[in-house]
């Protein structure tokens, strides 16, 4: 696991988390029959992690995964209820900028030219297997890899770095979750 703070850190809570697909949530990897792209592979825990964090801020997933989009929305939008949207990975920074005020963004990402967002946002987040472009642009790397509970580790560490008060893994947040009366 890495820290490192970045050079015009924001003092800003994020107001938004957006996630790349592929290779984040997913382990990169695609299963191709002679009808082409047949599935993706979506890590464990990584879902949990990210309930908890679209109660404190809002969640959205984008992917540049054309083929592949019906399989991503599957899962995303229609199993667990998030915004997905298709966006080139070479666009995406301007596409965050037209949607959000950069500082109160938080982004995890692991692609190619995911260093491109992670400098720009308030808050960079890259996996432990991404290039190492990718990892020196962001402001925290996660111990673990794309569908292997990174994202679960990120969100855990966004929470206690950001509503540090709140302790999702507690036996009295749990029992507050359970009984619905859990507020932030």
């Amino acid at each position: 696991m890495k820290f490192r703070p970045k050079r015009y850190p924001t003092r800003l809570k994020p107001s938004v988390t957006i996630l790349d697909v592929d290779g984040v949530i997913t382990d990169g990897q695609f299963v191709y029959s002679s009808e082409g792209k047949f599935t993706k592979t979506f890590g464990p825990d990584d879902t949990d992690a990210i309930s908890l964090l679209s109660r404190v801020c809002e969640v959205r997933f984008v992917t540049g995964d054309k083929r592949g989009f019906e399989i991503s929305a599957r899962r995303i939008a229609k199993d667990l209820g998030h915004q997905l949207d298709l966006v080139s990975t070479s666009r995406r920074l301007d596409w965050i900028a037209n949607l959000y005020s950069l500082e109160t963004v938080t982004y995890i990402g692991d692609g190619i030219f995911d260093h491109l967002v992670l400098k720009k946002v308030g808050y960079g987040i890259a996996l432990a297997n991404s290039l190492p472009h990718v990892r020196e642009a962001a402001d925290f790397v996660t111990t673990r890899k794309g569908g292997d509970r990174a994202v679960a580790e990120a969100c855990l560490h966004l929470f206690s770095k950001f509503w540090p008060q709140i302790n999702v893994l507690s036996e009295e947040w749990i029992a507050e979750r359970v009984s619905g009366t859990w507020s932030n």
